[in-house]
């Protein structure tokens, strides 16, 4: 049985005992432990099911890797579920379920898969659930989704509150260990800004345990000295419990720290999720046990070595009384000797190897540890926990020779280096013959947008497995990080570890090697999934060649832990049955994150009230105090209208139209979107977004300009004005600004990233008011300070000075038809702006109006709105907008979309105006009906309406919408539907109802 043992326990505080609860048993464990080490300490070895067959799972690992000890952590706002013991840290009061089971952990009833599994091997799916069809949906589909998922998916809002920060450093060093603090101290003392992360909240990785020596004293006192020496540098952060999660282009990081997953409800943030830039990368991130594939090697209790070595030295808990060592390595002999050394009966090392040698096999030896060479497992006997192991010879096909009563199994197949942030972005493996494992490419690293290396890999992620030969690859890796910092490393003497001779490890795949399919069908491969050796080999014989395939056909390494245990098994059994090398087998891909991150962290605050925060413009409490109605308009609230005591929405709308148009109205425009390009190349860069030409703007003057999508289609619009030779500024509809600062962004980033423009949304950092109507000349000529006469500033230019004593920028643009001024200021000046043109402007019968009086005036006009006279279908040219297409350009973006035959059709529908022939106004959404049936049986259209307003200016119903071949229809009646099943009839007008001269704009 596994317990804890009486002395030892480098981690643990024996005088701080806690409790904690494992589905519903009250359990012991001290400060220090993880969840695992406690329930193991507990004799807890039956910790959870596996997906598929449902067999009985027991703690594998010791860290991020484990595959198998996943419980659902806490209950009600704070449940988690899928939370590896492994790496959970102890504290009082911890509740924790196991997952996947019906109706109890004991005895659950899904184990019935086991004993059908031969007729649901690997694929089964793929060929079971199509036939008969009808069957997908009223049995297959109910019992799949029944079955799917491990945990229980919280239905109560997360009581914790996460946040993300930001950092930036010269060298960002993923790892703790003992190479990652040789390199942070290299780059440290070169003077160099350093962050260190490290995933557990103890620095020094494996050495402390494995009993290392360093400059002649242990390697835990060395990690010690070096954390200290490196906390006093002004230079370098040093973060525990922070998982370098993923790494991306120009140096970017994402960094999970848990704050506060072992102090629960203490009001810290339970995730810090880290942004981070860095000069340079280096991975120090170690290397993962690989397991043994033989019969049994499921069954609970059967362990990485270095795991139980873990739990032994870091925690006093033996996973039991009686432990057989299988290994392929010298490393597994480490494992027998801390055993023994700590009380603890070892019955055989059952090494594969024919000739075992070294130091370490010497000292087993010595101290009277049998070992078996040339011996391999033939099968691990047992239920819901291991009772004996059946021995056989490696090079036979499973004639058992022995059977060894035992208690727990500690395997060790080799170790392969942990490169997934090496190869998250673009970074080349290569296979190492030695250690039997892909490593690091030196010659193809991750590269630079300068053509430089991004990563560098140390130690025994970079496949330096021996303690010497990692303080060594540290101490060079970083070296060459510093330099191509431009800094200069400072010469100092490298650590020395005491060299401890190996012998050289045996690469073993399948045990025993010529084991036959009995056997192959119980050699685990992927823990959690259920996932074969016979499986992969099945795969191969049906043809799934590919890695990639295989691992979709077989679901190998598609579990929670991505496959850190099961992949480079899996390869190699796949590349022998395909009879290739494992190189040209390759690699499936490493994404990001390396281990899970909680959604709550990628969140951050952004939740609840602040989830999309709201936006309001300076003016907004002047609104709110005079009674306007608001309206959303992106994430922003926009004043509706303004209505009066006693007045409806539409009569208030009516008068602000009125008001407008015969005196004078203002419009709160701070929404409008206002990005800045700027630099060399911003005039080609301009060229390719919009439709027209904005290069040749002259330095002062305004230019309408369209934007479409690649494939043609109008995505926005706006005024761009030039502020000066490389400078313009770019006005986009009000929720579209974001969005289009992110399609600049996009476009200059991947596609043309070598082209110098520089872009900025300032949109919410002036406030611009709108200034519309017969007198908004005489209210800016009364606040005075500059010139707004037509000479001075005609239509479509802009001009810089002062107003009332306000600065500001005065575009003379209307999107009314009216006389109209746009006038921007500095945002914490808008509010005193505004009401300083209401205060001037009394006497002139001043107005507020809102985006409703907008439309309707923007309709009257014929002026198009993004939204409603465009879908996502529609072109320029569909809204009879060719004139602001150039014909002379090369291209932009949305050209060749638009030349397609489809979109290129005369048939399409297209820009007209419409007035009803009794003066009512067409329902919104209505479709133009016509003649006969589709194939559906629904009634044929050819048009929809897309603006309709009642025009208080006009005094009757006016709209604009889409026609079949709109403007060769002049004067046709066609008819609307409306939602009582009637038709409205219509007369096909000219969409401009209102000045078509524009005669009221240019005065």
């Amino acid at each position: 049985m596994s317990t804890r043992l009486a002395k030892g326990g480098r981690l643990i505080d024996r005088s701080a005992a806690m409790e904690f609860s494992f589905n519903g048993k009250r359990l012991k464990g001290y400060r220090g432990d993880t969840l695992a080490a406690a329930l193991l300490a507990n004799d807890q070895m039956l910790v959870g099911r596996s997906f598929k067959y449902h067999r009985p799972r027991g703690i594998v690992a010791a860290g991020p890797e484990e595959p198998n000890a996943l419980v659902n952590l806490g209950s009600g706002a704070r449940l988690e579920p899928n939370q590896r013991t492994t790496v959970t840290e102890l504290f009082d009061g911890l509740e924790a379920t196991s997952q996947n089971h019906w109706p109890s952990l004991e005895f659950d009833v899904g184990v019935v898969n086991n004993y059908v599994s031969r007729f649901l091997p690997a694929g089964f799916y793929y060929k079971t659930f199509i036939h008969p069809r009808p069957f997908w949906k009223h049995v297959f589909e109910p019992i799949i989704r029944q079955s799917a998922g491990l945990g229980s998916a919280p239905k109560e809002r997360d009581a914790d509150r996460y946040e993300q920060a930001y950092a930036f450093c010269d060298l960002l060093v993923v790892g703790g260990g003992i190479a990652g603090l040789q390199a942070a101290l290299v780059a440290g003392r070169a003077g160099a800004r350093v962050l260190v992360l490290e995933q557990n909240a103890h620095w020094g990785g494996r050495a402390p345990v494995d009993g290392d020596v360093i400059d002649g004293k242990p390697a835990g006192e060395w990690v010690d000295q070096a954390v200290a020496e490196l906390s006093a540098m002004s230079s370098v952060t040093l973060k525990t419990r922070c998982m370098g999660a993923g790494v991306y282009d120009h140096g970017y990081v994402l960094a999970d720290e848990k704050v506060a997953d072992h102090t629960p409800g203490d009001g810290r943030p339970k995730h810090r999720l880290w942004r981070i830039r860095a000069g340079k990368i280096l991975t120090a991130t170690g290397a993962i046990e690989r397991p043994l594939s033989f019969a049994g090697n499921d069954i609970p209790g059967v362990m990485l070595a270095a795991s139980v070595r873990d739990y032994v030295v870091n925690w006093a808990v033996s996973p039991g009384d009686r432990t057989v060592v299988v290994t392929n390595n010298d490393d597994g002999y480490r494992t027998a000797i801390a055993l023994k050394e700590a009380g603890l009966a070892v019955p055989a090392i059952v090494d594969a190897r024919s000739n075992p040698s070294g130091d370490l096999v010497a000292k087993a030896r010595a101290l009277g540890l049998r070992i078996e060479a040339g011996r391999g497992v033939a099968k691990v006997k047992g239920g819901k926990r291991v009772t004996s192991v059946a021995i056989c010879l490696q090079a036979g096909e499973g004639a058992v020779i022995d059977e060894i009563a035992c208690d727990a199994v500690a395997m060790s197949g080799g170790w392969s280096p942990v490169v997934h942030l090496w190869s998250h972005c673009g970074g080349k493996l290569t296979w190492d013959n030695v250690n039997a494992c892909f490593r690091p490419d030196p010659a193809r690293p991750p590269l630079n947008h300068d053509g430089g290396a991004l990563v560098y890999a140390a130690g025994s992620a970079n496949g330096a497995m021996k303690v010497a030969e990692a303080l060594a690859d540290a101490t060079a890796q970083a070296e060459a990080a510093v330099a191509a910092l431009g800094m200069k490393p400072k010469k100092a003497k490298a650590p020395v570890a005491e060299a401890v001779v190996e012998g050289p490890m045996e690469a073993v795949w399948i045990m025993p090697q010529g084991a036959p399919v009995e056997l192959k069908s119980k050699m685990w491969l992927d823990y959690q999934n259920d996932v074969k050796v016979s499986d992969v080999q099945l795969a191969a014989r049906e043809g799934y060649e590919s890695v990639e395939h295989t691992k979709r056909y077989t679901t190998l390494g598609m579990a929670t832990d991505q496959g850190k245990l099961s992949n480079i098994n899996g390869l190699a059994v796949l590349a022998q049955a395909l009879n290739e090398d494992i190189p040209q087998v390759g690699t499936t891909t490493f994404r990001p994150p390396y281990t899970p991150v909680t959604l709550g962290a990628l969140a951050g605050e952004a939740r609840g009230e602040i989830f999309q925060p709201l936006r309001r413009t300076p003016m907004h409490a002047w609104h709110e105090k005079n009674g306007a109605y608001f309206e959303p308009v992106g994430l922003w609230r926009r004043p509706y209208c303004f209505p009066r005591a006693g007045e409806t929405h539409e009569q208030a709308v009516h008068r602000e139209v009125v008001n407008t148009r015969t005196a004078l109205g203002l419009l709160d425009a701070s929404t409008l979107g206002k990005i800045i390009v700027k630099g060399p190349d911003a005039g080609k860069f301009l060229d390719m977004l919009y439709t027209g030409v904005m290069s040749t703007l002259p330095v002062g003057k305004c230019r309408y300009g369209l934007m479409c999508n690649e494939q043609g289609f109008l995505s926005d619009d706006g005024v761009v004005a030039r502020i000066d030779e490389e400078t313009w500024l770019c006005h986009t509809t009000s929720g579209g600004a974001d969005r289009i600062h992110g399609w600049m962004e996009d476009w200059l980033q991947c596609e043309w990233w070598d082209w110098q423009v520089y872009t900025a949304n300032v949109t919410e950092q002036y406030a611009q008011v709108a200034v519309v109507g017969p007198n908004a000349r005489k209210v800016l000529e009364k606040l005075g300070g500059m010139d707004v006469s037509k000479e001075a500033l005609p239509f479509m230019q802009w001009a810089d000075g002062t107003l009332g004593g306000f600065k500001c920028r005065v575009y003379r643009i209307s999107f009314s038809g009216e006389l109209s001024y746009e006038i921007a200021v500095p945002a914490s000046h808008g509010a005193a702006f505004w009401e300083a043109l209401h205060a001037a402007g009394a006497e002139f019968g001043a107005m507020p109006y809102g985006t409703e009086a907008l439309h309707v005036m923007r309709a009257e006009k014929g002026f198009i709105m993004i939204g409603d006279e465009t879908d996502g279908t529609v072109i320029p040219q569909d809204l009879n907008l060719d004139w602001a297409i150039s014909k002379k350009k090369a291209d932009f973006l949305g050209k060749r979309g638009q030349q397609r035959n489809f979109l290129a059709s005369p048939d399409r529908w297209k820009l007209v105006g419409f007035e009803t022939l009794d003066g009512s106004v067409i329902p919104d959404g209505s479709y133009i009906v016509a003649a006969g049936k589709n194939a559906n049986g629904q009634g044929n259209t050819q048009g929809r309406v897309t603006s309709t307003y009642y025009s208080p200016t006009l005094k009757k119903g006016i709209a604009m919408g889409l026609l079949k071949r709109g403007p060769e229809r002049m004067g046709e009646v066609v008819e609307f539907n409306t939602v009582t099943g009637g038709t409205v009839k219509a007369r096909v007008v000219d969409p401009v109802f209102y000045d078509k001269e524009g005669e009221k704009q240019n005065v």
